[in-house]
């Protein structure tokens, strides 16, 4: 930014509304109704009338632009800036906000990408695949469940990969799910070498996962993880339509349940 002509009342720097706003990107007036509402008030107001801003002036705006862009609202950015302890915490607390929306933007474009990727081989990429980045649907749930970082590492594991990649995993995971339908069909029971050998091959599915239970290796937490996801294939209807029906789901969560009590809860 440049310096202003003039100096501070304490003889630091200090820059016009004028040179403040076309440096900012936004007009005199937004930054006079700023100060209206007392979300930002400039450092002084000279003789003349005109507005003077020094650095935490200008720091606070950038502050204000950058909730702005977030989509808050004039009233929750003054609410969230009276709460701020300290600039360190602030300056902080922004980098965050900005880091997690430059990681949705970074999603988003993958998504865009992938979609024209599809269009150019002849494909119709899938509702999901266009819609990655833009709603990420079970983060809520891992997070309540097994933490951000669960959620953070599997996330770009999965945003990571190209379209191939993406599309070969899937086809591997419909594989599977296949043969447990398949299984269940034919009247296996949960705790046939059959069902179990499907079991096994379920928690190695788990365990290429980055940031699962499974794959960091914590025997307790992955044995809970492999119980609650049987338990989940049954009460989630996506689950139970996955699998052919409520009944097929209920196999697949015996035979996992099954496969933590005598392989998993086994000692080392």
């Amino acid at each position: 930014m440049a310096r202003g002509t003039g100096a501070g009342m304490a003889g630091g720097v200090e820059w016009t509304i004028q040179q403040v706003a076309r440096r900012a990107g936004v007009t005199s007036r937004t930054l006079r109704h700023y100060d209206d509402i007392g979300l930002l008030p400039p450092s002084r107001v000279g003789a003349n009338g005109y507005r003077y801003y020094d650095v935490d002036a200008v720091a606070r705006l950038q502050r204000v632009l950058v909730l702005r862009d977030l989509g808050l609202s004039l009233p929750v950015i003054a609410e969230v800036l009276d709460r701020e302890a300290d600039e360190e915490t602030a300056l902080q607390e922004q980098i965050r906000l900005l880091e997690a929306e430059r990681e949705r933007v970074d999603r988003r474009i993958r998504a865009v990408r992938r979609t024209l990727d599809a269009r150019r081989s002849g494909q119709d990429p899938t509702m999901d695949m266009m819609l990655e980045g833009f709603n990420d649907s079970y983060e809520d749930e891992v997070v309540a469940r097994w933490g951000e970082r669960a959620f953070r590492l599997s996330n770009e594991w999965w945003h990571g990969k190209d379209m191939r990649e993406q599309l070969a995993w899937k086809r591997d995971t419909d594989e599977l799910v296949d043969a447990w339908a398949t299984a269940w069909r034919e009247g296996a029971s949960p705790r046939s070498d059959r069902a179990q050998a499907l079991a096994a091959r379920h928690v190695a599915w788990l365990g290429a996962i980055p940031g699962t239970p499974v794959a960091d290796g914590d025997r307790e937490q992955a044995g809970l993880m492999v119980r609650c996801l049987g338990d989940m294939y049954v009460t989630d209807p996506d689950f139970a339509t996955t699998y052919g029906s409520v009944e097929g789901a209920a196999f697949v969560r015996d035979a996992l349940h099954e496969y933590v009590r005598v392989t998993m809860s086994s000692a080392p």
